[in-house]
């Protein structure tokens, strides 16, 4: 079996968000002012964005993708260690635990 050569340019690590209706636009604010500044002026992240995830739509719920690009799950480690794990105790206590969410880390490969 032959193996396949990968050259991995960059990691994005990608926060998958679900808020009830109530509490989406507040979350998407938070995100946008808060996570990804914070984020990106640690230098350990950049390219902060917030995707509408239109595949699993409910009535009451919206559920939102936030992705930061690293350059190694060394960067990634680090913004979570030293700024991230706090940023998400913060939201919790400011959503009392309304939104949820879980991270996917993932490698590009092309492109």
């Amino acid at each position: 079996m032959s193996e396949i050569a990968y050259f991995c340019t960059m990691f994005t690590i990608n926060t998958t968000y679900h808020a009830p209706n109530a509490d989406a636009r507040e979350l998407v604010i938070w995100l946008s002012q808060v996570y990804i500044p914070a984020a990106e002026a640690s230098g350990f992240l950049r390219k902060g964005r917030i995707n509408r995830i239109l595949s699993h739509k409910e009535e009451d719920s919206e559920c939102f993708a936030l992705q930061l690009e690293a350059d190694s799950t060394s960067d990634i480690h680090q913004w979570m260690v030293q700024r991230g794990q706090a940023l998400d105790k913060e939201m919790l206590r400011l959503f009392e635990g309304r939104v949820l969410g879980f991270s996917t880390l993932m490698e590009s490969i092309v492109g």
